[in-house]
């Protein structure tokens, strides 16, 4: 089977507490002890998961130049999931359901940022595109601080279709964009939502932009053009958290929903 490294303190003990990963074997340092490392060679010890204890030196030639925090994992792919499982994983009426769409994110420090944001909102899975897009690597999961390792991931071949397909099962599928009229603080954002997050540079791509049925943008002052991709979408799944945690309800208290009508709702608005 094929293999790869998990490294540093995080991603280890997040996947050994997911339990969703096959370890082969556990690496920690021996030479550099600590109360952390010592907890982690004793619960991959109680799972029966060999413990290798190495030096610093040692854990340095097989990682190779990476901050490995003195302990590493070598573990079987990512368990990545169907989109229809989680589709199936609640009644499609239930109300408090809540994906996030990243249409090609590329750099992988952004995607483990929004894989960390999109887990602490209570999302019930994160959907990227195959291709032309970062994946579930080892830096990811690093850069997540592990929270990779419990989220449900999705990749598909055609983002535009998995709106389609999500609009067909009743979600109303949001895309972020700064020219955007109405702002994400102005809308109902309960109820079963898809956020769709663009990519570094160029944003959303035209066919899926069009696919949403509505763009929402942040408000910004100052000569910055734009929010880097993982704050953006942190600041729209967190005002969406805040709606949908029942603490409160839009500023505007309208459900642009049902009253607004736009090029990119095709029609679904009543």
């Amino acid at each position: 089977m094929k293999t790869e490294l998990l490294y540093g303190i995080h991603p280890v003990e997040e996947a050994l507490a997911a339990g969703r990963r096959i370890f082969r074997e556990v690496f920690v340092v021996a030479d550099r002890p600590s109360k952390r490392l010592s907890i982690m060679a004793s619960v991959a010890a109680s799972k029966n998961i060999p413990v290798r204890r190495v030096t610093t030196a040692q854990l340095n030639r097989i990682v190779g130049d990476i901050v490995h925090q003195g302990s590493a994992a070598r573990v079987g792919p990512y368990p990545l999931v169907d989109l229809t499982a989680v589709l199936a994983q609640k009644s499609a009426s239930d109300p408090s359901r809540f994906l996030v769409l990243l249409d090609t994110i590329v750099d992988p420090q952004n995607l483990g940022a929004i894989i960390r944001t999109a887990l602490g909102v209570g999302v019930e899975g994160v959907v990227i595109p195959r291709d032309r897009a970062a994946g579930p690597t080892p830096a990811v999961s690093k850069a997540s601080a592990g929270a990779l390792e419990h989220v449900r991931l999705v990749q598909v071949t055609n983002l535009s279709a998995t709106i389609r397909t999500l609009q067909s099962h009743g979600w109303w599928v949001y895309g972020m964009e700064r020219s955007a009229e109405l702002s994400v603080f102005e809308v109902d954002l309960t109820g079963s939502v898809a956020m769709v997050i663009g990519g570094e540079g160029k944003g959303i791509r035209p066919l899926v932009k069009q696919s949403c049925d509505l763009l929402l943008s942040i408000p910004q002052q100052g000569p910055v053009g734009s929010l880097n991709a993982s704050v953006a979408a942190a600041v729209a799944l967190y005002e969406a958290y805040r709606q949908r945690s029942g603490r409160a309800k839009p500023a505007t208290g309208v459900q642009h929903r049902r009253a607004t009508t736009s090029s990119y709702q095709k029609g679904r608005v009543q």
